[in-house]
């Protein structure tokens, strides 16, 4: 993508679908209804706007740059040579609910519907996450891949054969360096012992038999076989084509109460990740292990708080953790502080959110009122993340239906959430786009894999306006802001070539991205 070529008439059919700026106009003397040729105009800066009354959604527009010198007291300077963190992308999760979903679409509409999302050259996701084995977003029964007894039964199930393969390799075919982060609901039932809500540590309690997908303990004398579990799925994966760039060693590991799920407290997987890591080492795989996974309150156990500084805090176990996953379901992002502080060579990623009808209204209406929801979840998930040292964001399912599935039929499984996007299965044809999908699209479209965020200070702004830099790979400038004020914020962003200047709207997102 040329980032100085912004085709004001018809960007692209799928961006326009979403209230892009103009569509092409049709020419008047042709009853054909023949298009005019798009008019290309020439802008140093491109920008996305997302308003949280919908009058604008992910509306692409440009302007050029100003000459040096502004005196506006809303001035940031930058230095492309402090920079902080790597980024490596965001995006949304590729369950077997969503592949359902976009398998029953026609070719062409799935492939323009994974186009936009993924392609380099529109809003170019780049990190996803898939489940090892089932998850409460499965069609059908809870499977791992090896549900019979002995790791020499190991296979890939059926459901990931039928469902997930085919969606990936077309997710890949579009973007071949999307990464993928890993995450099992439960390990195989044969792995599991221990009474159900077990939280002390004596193995032999832990090695007792339990037969549940719900809670229960991974034994400690299959601690060597689920290491091999990981990695074969791992070399799976990666034969089939798809970078398993990490994995969690359990998806909520503090959560008894999930369709399928383990319950795996910090000293199991302080315990665990010393054996799993140098599985992983010794197959040669480069895969990232990431701790914990789970809410930012912990699920309320405080012998649990600091879940993750308790395993950085063991030599042996920490130099396999490559950092830490989360969650928002529970607790502040502020929890983050002390991890960030303490550790900052490990790596923070957020890894799911849900909306639903908790928190969210397709219609954008909760209470009479318009739902900020939008705007409050960025900035907490990615603005939040981002300035504690975030790498990543990943959000929950991709896309379901307008019954909010298909989901797991087992209890425990969330039967009210909502995808990044909605396809109606009446003719799965029409999709709504709801807020997670635009918060992806305005990270993605201006934040490239490998990217540094730059060390700029936006202290003097109100508590309620966010901005964030980065540094591209290409040298381009990224820049994603929140503005959840009820008023416009002026900025000017200031080297000493050029000045930037835009007036961001009230209650909206923006994302800028230039050329130096």
């Amino acid at each position: 993508m040329e980032l100085k070529k912004l085709l004001i008439a018809g960007f692209m059919t799928c961006l326009c679908a979403c209230n892009c700026v103009g569509e092409k106009p049709e020419n008047p003397d042709d009853q054909q209804g023949t298009v005019t040729p798009p008019v290309e105009e020439t802008f140093d800066v491109t920008v996305y706007k997302t308003s949280a009354d919908k009058s604008y959604l992910f509306a692409r527009s440009g302007f050029d740059f100003s000459k040096p010198g502004s005196m506006s007291p809303n001035q940031i300077v930058y230095d492309k040579t402090r920079t902080q963190q790597e980024i490596d992308g965001f995006g949304l999760a590729v369950t077997t609910a969503s592949c359902y979903n976009l398998l029953q679409m026609s070719q062409e509409d799935r492939t323009a519907f994974l186009t936009e999302l993924f392609s380099k050259d529109n809003i170019g996701s780049s990190l996803i996450r898939v489940a090892i084995g089932a998850s409460d977003f499965c069609v059908g029964d809870n499977y791992t891949w090896c549900d019979k007894e002995g790791m020499q039964n190991f296979a890939v199930h059926s459901q990931d054969k039928e469902l997930l393969f085919p969606i990936l390799k077309e997710i890949y075919a579009i973007n071949p360096d999307v990464k993928i982060i890993g995450s099992p609901w439960s390990c195989p039932k044969w792995m599991k012992g221990s009474h159900k809500y077990y939280d002390g540590y004596d193995e032999s309690v832990l090695e007792s038999e339990f037969d549940s997908w719900t809670s229960g303990r991974l034994r400690p004398s299959c601690y060597d076989d689920y290491a091999e579990y990981f990695v074969k799925w791992i070399q799976t994966m990666e034969a089939e084509g798809f970078d398993v760039y990490a994995v969690t060693m359990q998806n909520e590991p503090l959560n008894h109460g999930n369709s399928m799920s383990m319950y795996m407290p910090w000293k199991d997987q302080l315990k665990f990740i010393k054996v799993l890591g140098p599985a992983i080492q010794a197959a040669g795989l480069d895969t990232k292990i990431m701790l914990y996974d789970h809410n930012y309150n912990y699920d309320g156990k405080t012998d649990q708080d600091n879940y993750p500084l308790n395993i950085y805090a063991d030599p042996e176990a920490s130099k396999w953790a490559a950092g830490s996953a989360w969650h928002n379901y529970g607790g502040s992002v502020t929890e983050l502080n002390e991890i960030y502080k303490t550790y900052p060579d490990k790596g923070i990623w957020f890894t799911e959110a849900s909306i639903g009808e908790w928190n969210y209204d397709l219609d954008g209406q909760v209470g009479g009122k318009f739902n900020p929801f939008v705007l409050d979840e960025y900035s907490s998930v990615f603005m939040g993340t981002m300035s504690r040292g975030g790498r990543g964001v990943t959000y929950w399912n991709l896309m379901l239906d307008q019954n909010k599935g298909p989901y797991s039929p087992h209890a425990g499984s969330c039967k009210t959430c909502y995808g990044g996007v909605t396809i109606n299965s009446t003719n799965y044809k029409s999709i709504t786009k709801n807020a997670h999908w635009y918060h992806v699209a305005h990270a993605s479209a201006v934040v490239k894999p490998g990217a540094r965020k730059l060390d700029v200070n936006t202290s003097d702004f109100h508590s309620n306006f966010e901005c964030q830099m980065f540094l591209n790979p290409d040298n381009t400038i990224g820049v994603l802001i929140c503005n959840r004020q009820d008023k416009d914020q002026a900025l000017v962003f200031a080297n000493t070539q050029f000045t930037v200047k835009y007036n961001v709207p009230a209650k909206s997102l923006v994302s800028l991205i230039w050329q130096e």
